[in-house]
């Protein structure tokens, strides 16, 4: 995974700061928790921009995903080559989504809140199809979590440059330097 954000990154080179912030919060794995770090300990821009940055290119796939993405993976569930990738996504987002299920727009909102892998944007507008949540609940609960998540991830990142938490992890540092 870490290959694969590198050749991203690497592709970007040349591109404002700032637009990089956005195209890599726009990506499906990186999402705005691969970005936020990136962009406040790597480039050591300012946390809120980037913040703010981060969402707005968190949140650009998921109305054209809301609306589209059950007739994009029907499509693509017929090539051999998709089906294989996406039953696989699937059946993560079902097994992890029954706090989407249980409590409807409320539990799709704290899915896409929590910063870890197979959550997120992208993972909430599978979630959101897969568990048949109407757009209009669907997509304020997704923007809240990725409000929430960039919220977790500022913090952490915030940390680890205040020198609170080791990078990498959710290790504390010893006080006791």
């Amino acid at each position: 995974m870490e290959g694969i954000t590198s050749n991203i990154i690497s592709a970007l080179q040349g591109i404002p700061k700032e637009l990089t912030v956005v195209l890599i919060s726009t990506l499906p794995i990186s999402e705005l928790r691969g970005a936020i770090p990136w962009a406040v300990l790597g480039m050591n821009m300012p946390l809120g921009k980037v913040y703010l940055l981060a969402v707005i290119g968190n949140l650009i796939p998921v109305i054209p995903l809301l609306l589209l993405l059950n007739g994009l993976t029907e499509w693509l569930g017929r090539f051999s080559f998709f089906k294989r990738p996406l039953d696989w996504w699937f059946s993560r987002v079902e097994r992890r989504g029954g706090i989407v299920e249980k409590y409807g727009a409320i539990g799709l909102t704290l899915f896409v809140a929590i910063p870890l892998p197979i959550t997120g944007a992208w993972t909430g507008c599978a979630a959101a199809m897969l568990f048949k949540k109407k757009f209009r609940y669907a997509f304020p609960a997704i923007v809240c979590g990725v409000l929430l998540s960039g919220a977790v991830v500022s913090f952490l990142t915030w940390l680890v440059k205040a020198g609170i938490m080791e990078s990498g992890g959710l290790f504390l540092k010893s006080l006791n330097r």
